[in-house]
Formats: structure tokens, sequence, C-alpha cells
């Protein structure tokens, strides 16, 4: 037995035709181009192609550094998300990456949104984005936030914390409800580093199970004539490549439902498991198998709900950089290359402000010379951002070929989440453009940020 959660999605358009995988990817996924968009195809001298189009004429055309989203791709996977998990809903998780092209791509092909501000927020509705099917979290919620949810018709509200349910029961207008998530905390510890790792009593997210604080949380919720409580929310961390610990929180937050159903004689209709699904960010590294997830994840809450004796509620996915991750690439030209001792740096025009996660938690990633065809043996190399920080790394000891100079164009993979999105203004260099490609073109989706743009921001003495 399912039950109706957020509204039907719009019919899922097809204007594409999803491309075949790059041909320098070998079948066990750990060919050269194995995590590049599957678009990617072998150009002379050494260039590659991304969406039909070379990526040498892309650095020439937009400059560098750029951000380049490979839209079939973005569908692709999207379009994956809704096989692997039928009659549930799968919300894309907007923090990984968003601007007004995406809002659309994710729209056209059925999927949901979830938001952590009142500033995603605005901009997918105003993109024309249906807000009842859109889901809010955050853990501290400004009253900014809580107004527009309110404002604009948001579909959910994720409460994180005791002291929201007040604050948001009381900006409901009179007369009416809005539908509302608890988010708990399984107990689970599941993510690529301490820090995106967000399933334990120890961090800031949510309402522990354990202690009882979630349970509250709920008996107060149902005496809130404002709030419909719909459901349970968790969100176990980041970067999570085996299935084991979302069978885990589906078992432990059906035991919650059992408990709710027992105290106080509801029946919550819908779960929402959050994301966190894993992408291999260098060859042969591990990835969710999101087909297997799917599976396992219906088959683990049929049976846990049996057993419970409950109906089994609407489940709700939220993939973010399984969706915009590998879409992605980094472009970068080659400022200087210095020998230090037994280290060999190679600078490019960007580093950690269109890219922290490398300082942040150690991210890995594959750059790749473009464009030019090169006879020296690859040597280990670390490749560095031209901030004045120490920690500006953006891959260490990777190999590239040992004749590497300025000028030479470099290409990160695996870039379409968390770059753009957590880029910052360090040194005033300015944040790289987002330009999209497909079927052999290319457009701007967002333009480079200039001086001029922040000079305007600076009004005063």
């Amino acid at each position: 037995m399912t039950h109706s959660t957020l509204p039907d999605a719009p019919a899922a358009t097809a204007p594409h035709t999803v491309p075949a995988p790059a041909a320098a990817a070998a079948p066990d996924g750990t060919g050269p181009l194995a995590i590049w968009p599957r678009s990617t195809t072998p150009l002379a001298h050494d260039d590659l192609a991304v969406g039909g189009v070379p990526l040498t004429e892309l650095a020439d055309r937009f400059g560098t550094p750029a951000y380049v989203l490979d839209e079939d791709e973005v569908r692709h996977r999207c379009r994956a998300y809704l096989r692997a998990f039928p009659e549930a809903d799968v919300l894309y998780a907007a923090k990984a990456f968003l601007c007004r092209a995406m809002v659309h791509w994710v729209q056209e092909e059925g999927l949901g949104l979830d938001v952590c501000s009142a500033g995603e927020l605005e901009l997918a509705v105003t993109t024309g984005f249906a807000p009842e099917r859109i889901v809010l979290h955050g853990n501290a919620k400004s009253p900014d936030d809580l107004r527009t949810a309110l404002r604009l018709g948001v579909g959910r509200i994720v409460i994180d914390s005791t002291s929201e349910i007040a604050r948001l029961a009381a900006a409901v207008p009179a007369g009416a409800r809005q539908k509302v998530l608890i988010r708990v905390v399984p107990g689970i510890a599941a993510g690529g580093h301490a820090k995106i790792r967000t399933g334990t009593d120890d961090q800031k997210f949510g309402l522990s199970i354990a202690d009882g604080s979630a349970l509250h949380a709920i008996t107060r919720v149902l005496g809130q004539p404002r709030l419909e409580l719909v459901g349970l929310h968790c969100h176990l961390g980041s970067q999570i490549t085996t299935v084991k610990p979302y069978l885990s929180a589906v078992r432990r937050l059906v035991g919650l439902l059992a408990r709710i159903h027992e105290q106080h004689g509801v029946t919550l209709p819908e779960l929402d498991l959050g994301g966190g699904h894993g992408v291999g960010y260098r060859p042969g590294e591990p990835a969710l198998d999101i087909a297997c997830l799917g599976t396992r994840i219906r088959a683990e809450l049929t049976g846990s709900c049996a057993a419970a004796g409950l109906p089994v509620p609407r489940l709700a996915v939220e993939p973010g950089r399984a969706i915009a991750g590998p879409a992605g690439v980094a472009l970068y030209r080659v400022l200087s290359v210095k020998q230090t001792g037994s280290h060999t740096f190679v600078a490019v025009d960007g580093g950690m402000s269109d890219n922290p996660r490398p300082a942040l938690y150690g991210v890995r990633y594959a750059p790749r010379l473009i464009g030019r065809r090169s006879a020296a043996a690859p040597e280990p190399v670390t490749v560095v951002g031209r901030h004045c920080e120490a920690g500006d790394v953006l891959a260490s000891d990777v190999p590239l070929p040992g004749d590497v100079r300025p000028g030479d164009l470099i290409g990160v993979p695996v870039a379409g989440a968390y770059h753009l999105s957590m880029a910052s203004g360090y040194n005033l260099v300015g944040r790289p453009p987002v330009v999209a490609v497909t079927d052999g073109q290319a457009r701007l989706l967002v333009r480079r940020e200039s001086l001029a743009d922040i000079q305007e921001r600076d009004i005063g003495l």
C-alpha cells in the first residue's frame, strides 16, 4: 500500500538523445575517460569533446577557469533515478548545484526539488518550478526562510529542532496547515569524511532516536493544529558508496514509525531517506549502484513494514551530487610550473575559490592535460591554485606529462557538484562561468563574475 505525497510530476520530456558511453571507458569502469560525462569523445591532438563541443574551443570562447555542464548527462542521470525508484519521489538536492537552467531540466525530467534557503526556493519558483513539489531543509532556518516557504506554498518543511516547531506553527496563517517532516538521527555512521557524516548523534542535524528527542518532537508537532506531520526524514551523510547504511536506516525509521503508531495511533504516510549517493572522482573509485539501491531499499521497506504491521509509506530520495557531479568538467589554464625540491607544483588560474572541497575534506581529483599531445612520460605533480593560501591545492600527486608548461589547458572531471555552489570571493578573483553543452552546441548559463560585479557591492568608504 502506498500513499500520495508530493503532487504528481509533469510528464517527463525527452528532447535529447542520451549519448553512448565514451569510447575510452573500459567495461569495468576503469578506463581513462570512465569518470567523464558519457558524451566525452577523444579528438585529434589529445583534445576532448563533451556534448559534441571540443574543450579547447570552450576554453578559447568562454575563458578559464570555467565550468562545463553536459545537459544530456544531467538528464540521463535524472531518468536513471526515476527507473531505480518507481512510485517514489525523487527530489534533486539543489545545494549540489543550482541555476535556472538546472531547475528547468530537473522539472522537465519529472523530479521534485529540495532546497535549503529562501534564495534557492525563490530562484526555483521564479523559474517556474511548482512550489508544492519542493521540500525545504535546514538545521537553522531563518525567519525569512520560513516566511518565504509559507508565502510561496512550499510542499514540505523539514523540522530539524524542537525550537523550530513553535516558530513555524506561529508563522502559519490562521486556517491553514503546513505539511512537515521530522528529521531524525538514526545513529548510523556513513559518508566519505567525518565532515560530511550527518547520521550520528555528534553533529548538528536532526533529532536523535536514541535519546528520545525525535519522539518528543513528534509528540509536540502532533499537538500543533497548524502543522500536519506527514512523515520522517533522515540523511546519513555524503559520498556513501554502499547500500548497507541505507538498509539499516530503513529498519530504524520503520521502528520509529511503529512506536509512533503505538503511542499516538497515527500512521505516517511518508519516509524520506535523503541522499548522499557517492560517485567516483578518479577512475576505478567506487560509486553507489543506484539500481541496486532502489531494489534493496524497496525490499527492505516492504519487509520491515510487514513485520511491524504497518502500511508501506511513500518513499522519497534526494540525490544531488550523483546527478550534477559527473556531468561537470572544470577547465583551467596553467600559469606556472615550479620545481621545489622533489615536488613539482603546477599552478592554475583557479583554485580554492572555485573548488574548496580538497581543502575542506580532502577530495582527490584526476586532472588531465587537454589539447596538446605530449610524448613526455607522466610525472607526479601537485596541481595548486592561485590563492594566497598554503592549502590551495586542487590535486596532490597526480600524473601529468613531464613537459607540462604555462598556457596548457587542464580539465578536471566530476566537477558539477559543490563547485560553483561553494565558490567564494577569496582574493576577489571572481567566480567562473557555467557553460552548458549538448548536441554540439554551447551556451552560457551563468556568466563570469566580473570586477565590476564585485565593486558594485562595495558601496561606501
